[in-house]
């Protein structure tokens, strides 16, 4: 085992901390409250004692740092051992949260063994980056910067850098500290306007394009839309629902996509999930071209970040309860799981900490010039009152029966009233479009005699509250976005069955608009079939019984892009033809275009033509 002793000019605790202290993902989620997060003083100590056991035999005095100037910087006489055998950067890179002046930076530096020996827990490894303006990293960084990881946050490591202009395209790489030739991939990111950017200014005068994604399960095929977003359109940031992976083991089979582990319950399950998922070369692909901005779905991150149907106290299979409990052989209830979810979430995740007093909190806002607030919130997990856990849809406590009760929240008081004063704030700043990022569809969907008591339709009199803001307030220009539920679906946004205000044909009398994608890999119930005919058929006659809902598609997996300016806002969707093979295949399914001002889908609408599903105004394709 091969070790570098670096000395210190000071000893203190503080100042020997330093470079874990760097490293966001020994702190989130919880910034500002070090009894929660992982004690970087406790892992100093650590490596001192292990350094001082090694100074019996080895003295550090003969050990200098000159040759090794970016890691310091200075003379670190007595500093603890850090490993100097190799790493290997085995994820790539990622970049997300990206701000006017600064974006997080990720990567995961894996030691590599030096004569069949791995690092003793006591030893970190040191990784420094470097961000530029230039694809060859040429000239003087930007910002640059090392830090510790270790085995105590899974060896991942986050950097926010700092110090950036706005509405610029920035390129980045990490380095081992002991070892300066041995280098990531490297990434490219961008940060975005300042709020005060006037809306025809945001991103040079250049519209602005986001890619978006849901539902990434694993062991149901390849993440091909990862990769068509990344090499054949231009998105500028990349926006994920929730469901970026999932936490059930079994399937997959029959395409060579078997998960790796059990149903995820501890830190080191979801860590091994994550692991695996980021393997794929589609989604390394699309973490190494842009910056993300993410919300979670699974437990504790979206309805399968943590698991199945969650909500504030539980899932559909596991909860606090004795009998909740035994789900999974660890023994692990719903609050550990939460907790050791969200920990890995935050690990293996580009995402900023929105509150250091909040460490479940990920809604959060994007002012993005006077063009648009990003507005990402948290329908899964926060605060979210009882959904349907498939035991309870009929049996003693009826979902279906309370879901219009008035106090039911699917987000929770707090978040509630953060969302209606983030659209007036953006009102009155005069921001053009308000986006709203969500995991689950918004929109009333009649499913043929039934609704999604998980979705929005679980929490009628919440929708109310929240489209009669809009209506009452004046707020235009309202855009959803919406996953979950592994379709596509596009509507006007108005008061459920509101025929007397709303007019479906000409789009008269709504307020924004709601478009809702289907997933990456996940199953819709109609897209395995050979055909997409029955899809289609089903589509047709939920567009005929849905007063709101102008396209239905059912059939194809795959993302849309928004595409941003002062004037319009134009959504099209991508199919993938096959997700059985790593491939690019894909085709244009739909084209949506809304104009600022009017507050429905242009007519006709997606021009008349489409490529897939139903349109509601042509009568089918």
């Amino acid at each position: 085992m091969q070790f570098l002793i670096l000395q210190l000019l000071c000893l203190s605790a503080v100042q020997a901390t330093v470079h874990l202290d760097r490293n966001l993902a020994y702190r989130s989620p919880f910034v500002g409250h070090p009894q929660f997060s992982r004690d970087t003083r406790a892992i100093h100590k650590r490596y001192a004692q292990h350094a001082r056991r090694q100074m019996a035999v080895t003295d550090a005095t003969k050990f200098d740092d000159e040759h090794y100037p970016t890691f310091y910087g200075s003379d670190f006489s007595n500093s603890p051992f850090v490993w100097s055998g190799g790493v290997n950067f085995t994820h790539s890179v990622a970049s997300g949260d990206p701000f006017d002046t600064s974006v997080l930076l990720w990567t995961r530096a894996v030691p590599v063994a030096s004569n069949g020996q791995l690092p003793d827990q006591s030893v970190p490894v040191c990784i420094s980056f470097e961000i530029h303006t230039t694809p060859t990293l040429s000239g003087r960084p930007v910002d640059s910067g090392e830090a510790f990881t270790s085995y105590d946050v899974d060896f991942t490591l986050k950097f926010e850098a700092k110090n950036l202009k706005a509405d610029t395209k920035y390129f980045y790489r990490f380095a081992d500290c002991t070892n300066p030739k041995t280098v990531s991939p490297i990434g490219s990111t961008r940060t975005i306007s300042g709020p005060n950017t006037p809306a025809n200014q945001v991103n040079g005068g250049k519209p602005l394009t986001f890619a978006v994604f849901s539902c990434s399960f694993f062991q149901n095929g390849w993440f091909n839309a990862y990769g068509v977003a990344a090499h054949n359109t231009s998105a500028d940031i990349f926006i994920h629902l929730g469901d970026y992976y999932y936490e059930p083991s079994d399937g997959g089979a029959s395409i060579g996509r078997q998960a790796l582990g059990r149903e995820t319950a501890t830190i080191h399950d979801y860590r091994l999930r994550l692991n695996q998922y980021r393997t794929d070369q589609s989604l390394v692909a699309a973490h190494l071209n842009a910056p993300w901005i993410t919300i979670w779905v699974s437990r504790l991150m979206d309805d399968h970040e943590v698991a199945d149907q969650a909500w504030k106290a539980g899932t559909a299979n596991s909860n606090d309860s004795a009998s909740g409990c035994t789900f999974s052989p660890s023994g692990a209830c719903f609050t550990d799981r939460k907790l050791a979810a969200v920990r890995a979430y935050h690990e293996w995740m580009p995402i900023r900490q929105v509150d250091v007093d909040d460490k479940l909190r990920i809604w959060r806002n994007f002012q993005v010039g006077k063009l648009l607030d990003l507005t990402m919130l948290d329908t899964r997990q926060y605060d979210r009152d009882v959904t349907d856990l498939y035991y309870n849809t009929d049996g003693i406590i009826v979902i279906n029966s309370i879901a219009a009760f008035d106090e039911r929240s699917l987000m929770g008081a707090a978040q509630e009233k953060w969302l209606t004063d983030t659209l007036s704030e953006s009102k009155s700043r005069g921001a053009i479009w308000r986006v709203i990022g969500q995991q689950i569809v918004f929109t009333q969907l009649n499913l043929g005699g039934f609704f999604d008591l998980d979705a929005w339709d679980g929490y009628r009199a919440h929708r109310s509250r929240v489209v009669n803001y809009l209506y009452d307030h004046d707020i235009t220009n309202t855009v959803i976005l919406s996953g979950d539920s592994h379709a596509n679906w596009v509507s006007d946004l108005a008061r459920a069955n509101d025929t007397k205000n709303y007019d479906p044909v000409t789009g008269k009398g709504a307020i924004g608009v709601e478009f809702a994608g289907t997933a990456v890999t996940s199953s819709s119930g109609f897209s395995d079939g050979p055909v997409p005919a029955p899809a289609d058929a089903a589509s047709q006659q939920l567009v005929a019984i849905n007063t709101d809902l102008q396209w239905s598609e059912l059939f194809y997996r795959g993302f849309f892009t928004l595409i941003v300016d002062e004037k319009t806002l134009t959504a099209t969707y991508y199919a993938m033809r096959n997700i059985s093979t790593p491939n690019l295949d894909f085709f244009q399914s739909a084209q949506f275009v809304v104009k600022a001002g009017e507050n429905r889908l242009s007519r006709p609408v997606a021009g008349g033509k489409i490529s897939a599903g139903a349109l509601k105004s042509a009568g089918g394709k």
